[in-house]
């Protein structure tokens, strides 16, 4: 997963706590194993390699189908298929020590586009040669969902899950109380801009600080697919969701869709709210994000 993960368990069984722990792990090694782009015998690493997957695994089925319909609801903000660009921006950065030229972005650009993906039962499909899948906005959350799902059949009660900022909460602490979370400062990585309450509910936090390629990160890895370029003034999003892989999706969409479109998404969304800072330092939020 490249980030630090944590389950915190409350229990009165030690035993229980820790055996539940170990299968929630258990779980998301099995999964990531799945969605994972970076190994070529994963599922995603085949569809990439070949272009289509028969029979793909009912998890990839779930991410995929969820990332392609929040890709038609954002208006394309969300885009799966963004892995040529993100791949250019790594490989020029790497060999050449700065941004690819417009004439490559636009050859690279024409790979993306989610409209192309063919998804049923029986096959996984990319619509043209050289397209490729990145889960990375999304299967990290759909990864914590499970963890959190393995907990409960596991007879826990009280749990928070934290992959790196995809936060799920099953539950309240066992005293009664939420769990408290931090929205971490973008600019200053050791302070935290507020504090919220989770009680079944997840959180996610998309930020340029996490990956970037450039001292002012104003090339990391969230690309706007319509212009293959990152956002350049959002320094983070955070999104409060009834569930992980709804936070984690909602929050690359609103950095892609902007600091006045993004928030103005998420209002018409039932349950979901989102803060949004600003390289500026500006705050914005939408309707519903309330910090304790």
């Amino acid at each position: 997963m490249t980030t630090l993960v944590t389950v915190t368990v409350e229990d009165r069984s030690a035993a229980r706590a820790e055996e539940a722990i170990g299968r929630a792990f258990d779980e998301m090694e099995r999964v990531a194993a799945l969605l994972t782009r970076f190994e070529e015998s994963s599922a995603v690493g085949v569809l990439n390699r070949d272009g289509r997957l028969a029979d793909p695994p009912t998890e990839l089925r779930a991410v995929v189908g969820r990332g392609l319909d929040l890709h038609r609801r954002s208006g394309g903000a969300f885009d799966p298929t963004v892995a040529p660009l993100v791949d250019l921006y790594q490989v020029h950065f790497t060999a050449h020590g700065g941004p690819p030229d417009a004439a490559e972005l636009g050859e690279v650009r024409a790979l993306v586009g989610a409209e192309l993906v063919h998804l049923d039962d029986r096959s996984l499909r990319l619509g043209r040669e050289g397209m490729a899948l990145t889960l990375d906005g999304i299967a990290k959350g759909y990864i914590v969902d499970r963890m959190v799902e393995v907990l409960a059949t596991q007879g826990v009660r009280h749990a928070l899950v934290d992959a790196g900022g995809d936060i799920r909460a099953r539950g309240t602490r066992a005293d009664g109380r939420p769990w408290r979370v931090g929205v971490q400062d973008p600019r200053r990585t050791a302070a935290l801009v507020e504090t919220i309450e989770l009680a079944d509910a997840a959180v996610a936090t998309s930020g340029d600080y996490v990956r970037f390629h450039d001292v002012d990160r104003q090339y990391h890895h969230t690309v706007v697919p319509s212009t293959g370029r990152s956002p350049d003034a959002i320094a983070s999003v955070s999104v409060r969701a009834a569930t992980a892989v709804e936070a984690d999706a909602f929050a690359t969409a609103v950095f892609a869709l902007g600091p006045e479109a993004g928030p103005a998404f998420v209002s018409t969304l039932e349950g979901v709210a989102t803060l949004v800072l600003m390289r500026d330092g500006a705050r914005r939020a939408s309707p519903g994000w309330l910090p304790r």
